[in-house]
């Protein structure tokens, strides 16, 4: 029998959890073995958001380092990756990604030890500035990889721009971690319970409150389209080292009265918050795919999304289930937001679109994805 090592950066991903707990119950069905390690506990701008969330981890898992990734040193990941690597007994290693130093070291280990090695790719082509050595240092790494496993088209087109042959490239769905109770049904009678009326606009933000997220475009945008939409909302849910300077910038727009900043909230009370909404909106300049529009998706609230999101154009199509608007540009954000009453006013199609959309997106279907990549690269001599 061959064995897999799939190796992952946090513990902390709820999402990841859900997956790897579901490829975990395919693995003993098919009679294949899949060993999980999982390299630290959380990251320093997550446990801000929450702790971990062991519920979700339904699956045996061996943890190399207790507390956040950021505070261990490089040098002891370098070496307790290398070793990890070139130590088990694995006939394929799936590595966490290839932007750090310690990757570098798992897929010299598996290549010293004759082990197929894949990787995760959660990267597009927006992500960041590409450079010439950034670039050439990914054909390195990618040349020496016998799988790619991306959630999307643009992250395809980057592993192939980058180098990686298309036969080697496996398309793996991005499912969010939803409650274990969740119903699509209940989720859609919620929707219909809850969802505003369309003289009361109400826009919702999910996620951390940093830089990239291009918070300051939002609000800026939402100033405009109060204009027209005077009794409109803007709910912000979230953490983040941005938190202080974008409240000063709402007050600073006379905008205190119409932004809710919420904080950090659970699935349960986030699901309330999605069923309430007019639109999910995220403004990021740079997210590689953008779990939140799942989550939004799976509640029938609709979106309204930056260009620059990996999730399009899966996940959004403009006027059935959202609109994707040019990263930083305001007035095309608050052009978009202005259409989304009357493009989303008959709800209760909105949200059978919505729920019928992103129904195919979940950790069962990810699992099968992966499984069949591993065995194909494990199987076949992919040239």
């Amino acid at each position: 029998m061959k064995i897999i090592y799939i190796y992952h950066n946090i513990l902390w991903a709820k999402y990841k959890a859900s997956v790897f707990s579901k490829l975990y119950e395919l693995s003993l069905i098919n009679n294949e073995k899949i060993k999980f390690l999982q390299i630290a506990e959380t990251e320093f701008d997550r446990s801000k958001l929450s702790g971990v969330d062991m519920s979700y981890h339904n699956y045996p898992f061996e943890l190399l380092f207790k507390g956040a990734y950021g505070a261990i040193p490089r040098s002891k990941l370098i070496i307790k990756l290398f070793c990890s690597v070139w130590q088990k007994k694995a006939d394929l290693i799936l590595l966490p990604g290839f932007h750090s130093t310690e990757y570098w070291a798992m897929l010299l280990a598996a290549v010293l030890r004759g082990k197929k090695r894949a990787v995760f790719c959660d990267s597009t082509i927006y992500d960041h500035q590409q450079t010439f050595i950034k670039g050439l240092l990914k054909r390195i790494f990618f040349l020496f990889c016998d799988g790619f496993f991306v959630y999307g088209i643009r992250a395809r087109s980057y592993v192939i721009h980058y180098g990686a042959r298309p036969n080697k490239v496996f398309y793996r769905c991005q499912a969010a971690a939803l409650p274990k109770d969740y119903s699509a049904d209940l989720a859609f009678k919620k929707r219909m319970q809850h969802a505003p009326t369309s003289d009361a606009t109400r826009f919702l933000y999910v996620g951390r409150l940093s830089h990239e997220k291009s918070l300051d475009i939002l609000i800026h945008a939402f100033l405009k389209v109060r204009i027209n939409l005077p009794d409109a909302s803007l709910i912000i849910v979230g953490e983040g080292s941005q938190g202080q300077v974008l409240k000063n910038m709402v007050s600073s727009l006379g905008l205190t009265d119409a932004v809710l900043f919420s904080g950090s909230m659970d699935t349960l009370a986030l699901a309330i918050e999605y069923a309430k909404a007019s639109c999910l909106v995220l403004p990021s300049f740079s997210e590689p795919w953008g779990l939140v529009v799942n989550e939004a998706l799976s509640y029938g609230c609709p979106v309204v999304v930056s260009n620059r999101c990996g999730c399009i154009p899966e996940l959004v199509e403009n006027q059935p289930t959202g609109f994707v608007f040019e990263a930083q540009n305001i007035d095309d954000l608050a052009n978009k937001l202005l259409s989304v009453p009357a493009a989303f006013a008959d709800v209760e199609k909105t949200a059978r679109e919505c729920i019928k959309l992103i129904s195919n997106y979940n950790p069962s279907v990810a699992a099968e994805e992966i499984l069949s990549g591993c065995k194909q690269i494990l199987d076949s001599k992919l040239k």
